[in-house]
């Protein structure tokens, strides 16, 4: 029988390595390794074959910016699978001259502008050659878009995707690794935010994660394409974020740093530094593991209409994490193999499903898990009870409801204290400034903790004055609101036409403090004339008096109507 000829650009890198490894799995395949040293390329060619004498595989030189076209010609091969890298600064000619070639052409690009213009690209030359050309077939996108399908399959609604990958700091990392995290290092990166594509700053917004089965790893956003891809396929309401972090704090501080300094100026591009990080690994992996994983949290309405959160997490031990990315490449093939292939230029993603990935995790010691939890209520109806929460105002049903959107727009009158100490109050609390018609919006993210008790994080925006806190039920029934480091305690007062949460009690951390120390709070939430939302807040100290009063509306983002009550008389009915 005639073997499959399948060829691998970079091949004596750290992810081809790997994925030569396993292919060497694969049956009916003759292998060919490259590397531009024909010494290296055979060298790992030998031990290939030393493990797998049944498999024929050679060590090619080849070097894509002089003999490519000539080497396609020579081997002819039925695909080819790109795992040189860095893919940051790459153009589509190599790509090109395999699909001209009439190869097959699968890649491990993760960059973020070379995913974007991969289809327009190749997609009329892949058809007219009759090939498949796949892109992305590594752990962003295609993994975690193939992870976010699964969970929300048949979903109502989307409101987060949240990714984040924690590789084990033994495992071996390539120059073209950290080419690669350097290229966007305290550059502008894309995000979904608000339900749109917006920007932050390579490696910043640090956070801790708790990856089940792995542990708390300290984070930070990287660029990828799933933003500007997830978001828009499944109209996501609020976010899409992807983050990475090292298990080396030197190592996570120290990139956080240079992208800090590359940010303000303070540093021009960071690539001369790449040798010096390189030999400082061999010191700062010493004190970490061989245990890396990745997360994928998606929250939103299920199929029944019920708020849902599915947590997807992958831990990878004995240092098998860096097979992770070349898992979806090994599937793709393999459908290629056998003649599954659709004709055309297109993700990796659209080409295979989860379980076409995990497929390939057999031989490795790597293990998922998915953890799916569901509320039937909101956080105000489980504290207030059904029925008291149920004669609230419609406004204030649909806002404080489990199936309410995650975004609200709309206008706010604010007041501030007139002298220095109430000032000085409201900016340690990060109060708005005073003025009329403040455009406002508020994000509502909803989470399930590990107990299943539904959190709220509130990020209010008053013309770009960020407020946030967090609101949670105490097992002993509280209802707390939580502005870092105090967190105020809110016996919610509840009637037919609004609700009040004065302060009962306060803490810093832990820690109560007195009670005659404490805020005062005049809130309420009503309903007005036009089925609006709207609230009042007044905070005060005492002795100091008033720190802030703003006063406002609110309505569904892309809801273009005055009022809401369709959208409430809608979901009340189904709900």
């Amino acid at each position: 029988m005639k073997r499959s000829r399948i060829l691998i650009i970079g091949g004596t890198g750290v992810f081809g390595k790997r994925l030569a490894h396993h292919l060497m799995t694969f049956e009916d395949i003759e292998l060919f390794i490259t590397s531009r040293s024909a010494v290296k390329a055979e060298r790992f060619a030998k031990v290939l074959r030393m493990g797998n004498g049944a498999t024929p595989v050679h060590g090619v030189a080849l070097d894509c910016r002089e003999n490519l076209d000539a080497r396609l010609d020579d081997i002819r091969p039925f695909a080819v699978i790109d795992c040189s890298g860095p893919f940051q600064h790459a153009d589509f000619e190599v790509a090109r001259s395999v699909v001209a070639s009439g190869s097959h052409l699968i890649d491990l690009a993760d960059a973020r502008s070379y995913l974007a213009g991969f289809v327009e690209s190749l997609e009329g030359l892949a058809r007219a050659k009759g090939v498949a050309a796949l892109t992305g077939a590594s752990s962003t996108p295609t993994l975690s878009a193939c992870v976010v399908d699964h969970l929300a399959r048949d979903w109502q609604r989307l409101d987060t995707i949240d990714i984040c990958i924690a590789p084990g700091g033994q495992s071996e990392v390539g120059r073209s690794v950290i080419e690669a995290i350097l290229s966007y290092a305290g550059k502008d990166t894309p995000i979904w935010q608000d339900g749109q594509l917006s920007k932050t700053s390579g490696w910043s917004e640090p956070r801790v994660v708790d990856i089940a089965g792995l542990g708390r790893r300290r984070v930070a956003a990287v660029e990828t394409y799933d933003a500007e891809y997830l978001g828009p396929r499944h109209k996501v309401q609020s976010r899409v974020s992807f983050s990475a972090g090292l298990e080396s704090t030197i190592e996570q501080r120290g990139i956080e740093t240079l992208a800090a300094l590359r940010k303000w100026h303070l540093l021009p591009d960071p690539g001369f530094l790449i040798p010096v990080l390189l030999k400082a690994r061999q010191v700062t992996r010493l004190p970490t593991s061989d245990r890396g994983g990745m997360q994928v949290s998606v929250c939103g309405l299920d199929a029944k209409g019920a708020f849902t959160q599915a947590n997807w997490t992958l831990v990878a031990k004995d240092d098998h994490g860096p097979n992770v990315p070349i898992l979806p490449a090994a599937a793709a093939l393999k459908k290629l193999l056998a003649g599954e292939g659709a004709v055309g230029a297109r993700l990796a993603h659209d080409a295979l499903t989860l379980p076409d990935i995990l497929v390939e995790t057999g031989s490795y010691a790597i293990k998922t898990k998915t953890d799916v939890m569901s509320r039937d209520h909101g956080l105000f109806e489980a504290h207030l009870g059904t029925d008291r929460f149920r004669k609230l105002p419609q406004a204030l049903q649909y806002f404080h409801g489990q199936t309410a959107p995650p975004i609200w727009s709309g206008e706010a009158d604010i007041d501030a204290g007139g002298w220095f100490l109430p000032k000085l109050a409201a900016w340690v609390f990060g109060f708005p400034k005073a003025g009329r018609n403040v455009p406002v919006s508020v994000c509502i993210d909803r989470k399930l903790s590990r107990r299943r008790c539904l959190v709220e994080h509130w990020t209010r925006s008053f013309d770009g004055k960020i407020l946030s806190s967090r609101l949670a039920r105490q097992k002993e029934g509280r209802l707390t609101e939580a502005f870092w480091p105090f967190t105020f305690v809110l016996p919610v007062q509840a009637s037919t036409d609004r609700i009040k949460m004065p302060v009962a009690s306060w803490t810093i951390g832990r820690m109560p403090l007195p009670k005659v120390l404490a805020p005062r709070s005049e809130t309420s939430e009503f309903q007005d004339c036009e089925g609006r939302f709207c609230f009042d807040v007044r905070l005060s100290l005492p002795v100091i008096g008033l720190l802030a009063h703003y006063r406002g509306w609110l309505r569904p983002k892309g809801n273009s109507a005055v009022g809401i009550n369709d959208a409430q008389n809608k979901l009340l009915i189904s709900g």
